[in-house]
């Protein structure tokens, strides 16, 4: 059987014209838009998605100042900024606690702005007067920080950049600290040596930029970069009034928030972690290992890879699961359709994976993702109006070259939880970027926004 896409989302013909129009923008589910604007720029984020989508979103919805939008994989908080910008309430739920630990600090803005002119000032001073009483080239960087973070920097670049560390460490606890240690994390891999975009860092592969050796004073580019933060934080609270208020909380999405009353929000939107295998958890190892809130590829599954709904293969040890019954009883009792496609496909890929090289447990993968999913929409359920709309930007997948329609299987997991219908609008397609690699499937994949409607 094939599942049917659901057009019964809006009411008349025309609001559905509407709404794909203002929508359909090959750009919304990724992060280019929100690079150059404030506050957004402030940590790039490959997980992200365009601050422009929430925009739409909020307008074709009529949200409007007052009212609360809810956010289950806040990430780097743009819904929460989009929306306190916007005079509108809104809660972010987010399991990373680095991740969660930016979008807290990109959403407090009640700064007096010559106060933190001065700390930028002093905390500078403070920095240059420790390179000046130390010996640098002394520093035993090696044993500081983890192999990956000193082969990504010179010598005397990572012995300055453990300058900044230390004088912000010291810092009395609050807001401006966790300014300025935002405002250094966003400088790593902007001065590093080697290429350290995303997905991947590649130690071996010096930076295309004409000036490998050249040294960097990094004082000067943090203390740049603070002050660029300040006149982004004047400029979006001069264009904005009032301004909503922003809670973020570190914790799952698959539980009951009890800080969110049922029947409280007024609108969901969210990117989710698309099941593609990319691991969410590994994205931020740099910046972890720089502040030594990790060490090893140990200390991330601990205190990241065990918090999140499940999206990739570096999840899972086999020998936790029951290979007979990957699917949960919640889902098969919840959504019998869904469940009786998903099982010869995960079957398919727990024989592919045997004589696949890598051996990646994508089955388990794809059953851990649709069980978690279920929770998820239980509790996003549960937070919104009746008469509102949940609205998640995501991406299908072919784990092993066998399609997961992602977006219908969610569709119907949400009418099974209370939702009235759904429907399913393309934004782009994907997967197109390496046409010659033997080792990748043909199958074609688009993003989409999908949308359910509480009624």
């Amino acid at each position: 059987m094939t599942l049917p896409i659901q057009l019964d989302l809006f009411d008349e013909p025309e609001e559905r014209v509407e709404a794909a129009t203002a929508l359909n923008r090959a750009n919304l589910g990724t992060f280019q838009d929100s690079l150059r604007a404030p506050v957004h720029r402030w940590f790039t984020y490959p997980a992200g998605f365009s601050f422009r989508a929430v925009e739409e979103a909020f307008r074709l919805y009529q949200i409007k100042p007052g009212m609360t939008a809810y956010d289950p994989f806040a990430g780097t908080g743009t819904t929460n900024v989009v929306a306190r910008q916007s005079g509108i309430h809104s809660f972010g739920v987010e399991a990373h606690p680095f991740v969660c630990f930016v979008a807290r600090t990109k959403l407090f803005w009640d700064f007096d702005f010559p106060a933190l002119h001065h700390q930028i000032d002093e905390l500078i001073t403070y920095i240059r007067a420790l390179t000046r009483a130390q010996d640098t080239s002394a520093l035993p960087v090696e044993t500081l920080f983890p192999e990956l973070v000193c082969k990504c920097y010179s010598r005397e670049k990572l012995a300055r950049l453990y300058m900044c560390r230390e004088a912000i460490s010291a810092l009395p606890p609050g807001p401006f600290r966790d300014f300025a240690k935002l405002g250094l994390t966003s400088l790593l891999r902007s001065i590093a040596d080697v290429a350290t975009g995303w997905p991947y860092i590649a130690p071996q592969k010096a930076k295309q930029t004409g000036k490998v050796g050249v040294e960097v004073d990094v004082a000067e580019a943090l203390r740049r970069w603070l002050y660029q933060m300040s006149r982004d934080v004047q400029e979006v609270c001069a264009a904005s009034y009032p301004l909503g208020h922003a809670t973020m909380i570190e914790g799952d999405a698959r539980q009951r928030q009890e800080l969110i009353e049922a029947a409280s929000v007024d609108i969901a939107f969210t990117s989710p972690p698309y099941l593609n295998n990319y691991d969410y958890s590994d994205r931020t190892r740099l910046e972890m290992y720089f502040w030594d809130e990790a060490r090893t590829w140990g200390d991330i599954t601990q205190k990241v890879r065990t918090r999140l709904i499940m999206s990739a293969t570096t999840q899972i040890n086999r020998s936790d699961y029951d290979e007979a019954h990957l699917l949960s009883e919640d889902l098969l009792t919840a959504v019998p359709d869904v469940a009786a496609e998903l099982r010869p496909k995960i079957a398919e890929m727990s024989q592919q994976r045997l004589v696949k090289g890598g051996k990646k447990s994508y089955d388990m993968m794809v059953a851990g993702y649709f069980n978690d999913m279920l929770k998820v929409f239980r509790e996003a359920f549960r937070v919104l109006k009746p008469g509102t709309s949940f609205l998640l930007i995501l991406g299908d997948s072919a784990p092993y070259g066998v399609y997961i329609p992602t977006d219908t299987y969610l569709g119907e997991i949400g009418k099974a939880v209370g939702f009235d219908g759904y429907e399913v609008e393309e934004l782009r397609t994907r997967g197109g970027k390496w046409p010659d690699n033997p080792q990748r499937h043909k199958v074609p994949l688009k993003e989409c926004i999908l949308t359910l409607r509480k009624g």
